[in-house]
């Protein structure tokens, strides 16, 4: 079978199981090639199509995260190696990432915390967009650090970041000039995509009966461990940006919020 012929069939099998059946196969296609996406479209399709592309839409049509199955998923200027057991970085985030460079410009912030790191994400995203930064990012997932850990030293950042085991802020008494932070925030009987459910791990998704759970822990840590004339980036919810919001003002912060590319309030910025 071509290439050409073979993407059309799996877009046709994964129908029921994603909402971009087309864009799925064609990372798979590139994935089982070992090229990227692009050069794949540019190849003119008329080769054979790879013995090991079958069982990739196999995996797909089960449910399994194309970032699973790839093994990667880009977020702001960098790759990040992903897998079972860590939280899949999504474009949501990067509203945070857009707040910190509002507020920093080009100068950027010295010392950056990521507490809940999962792969590395905003921690590494924020030390490649800074790079006479430095920081730590925390979890309590041993998993995750350890991926963490090998996304920093892929991305040639080990030298300027560390990676700890952590309950959030707990016994952490330096201040930062940039806290990130995506909690988990989604209700505990809240419907998601099967993908999520059964894939991702809970723990990085959900957070009580009214998905606040883990920004009730955060709001007296943060101001703590804030520096003067920095920021906190917090990730928030679809309609949570007013319950959030009093939690942290209720703490003597400065609250501002910042909508992602839908026009959702994403994410809070807090200042003392």
């Amino acid at each position: 079978m071509t290439i050409r012929a073979a993407l059309a069939d799996a877009a046709r099998r994964l129908v029921g199981s994603s909402d971009s059946p087309r864009l799925d196969a064609e990372l798979l296609m590139a994935q089982a090639l070992g090229v990227e996406r692009e050069a794949l479209l540019l190849s003119g399709l008329s080769g054979e199509a790879p013995g090991a592309f079958d069982a990739l839409v196999e995996r797909r049509e089960s449910g399994e995260p194309i970032a699973y199955i790839t093994g990667r998923r880009g977020f702001w200027t960098v790759e990040l190696e992903v897998g079972p057991g860590v939280l899949i970085p999504r474009p949501d985030s990067e509203t945070l990432i857009e707040a910190a460079v509002a507020h920093w410009g080009e100068a950027g912030p010295k010392r950056v915390l990521d507490l809940g790191t999962g792969p590395g994400t905003l921690l590494l995203a924020a030390l490649d967009q800074w790079r006479d930064a430095s920081g730590l990012g925390v979890d309590r997932s041993e998993r995750a650090l350890t991926i963490a850990r090998a996304n920093a030293a892929r991305l040639g950042l080990s030298d300027r970041c560390q990676f700890r085991s952590g309950n959030w802020a707990e016994g952490i008494e330096e201040r930062f000039d940039l806290i990130l932070c995506n909690p988990p925030y989604i209700e505990e009987d809240a419907s998601l995509a099967r993908d999520i459910v059964e894939w991702e791990p809970h723990e990085a998704l959900f957070a009580g009966p009214g998905g606040m759970a883990d920004h009730v822990r955060l709001a007296p840590q943060i101001p703590a461990i804030l520096a003067p004339g920095g920021i906190a980036c917090v990730e928030i919810g679809a309609g949570q940006a007013a319950a959030a919001s009093a939690l942290f003002k209720s703490r003597g912060l400065i609250v501002s919020a910042r909508n992602d590319l839908a026009g959702i309030a994403r994410c809070l910025v807090l200042r003392h």
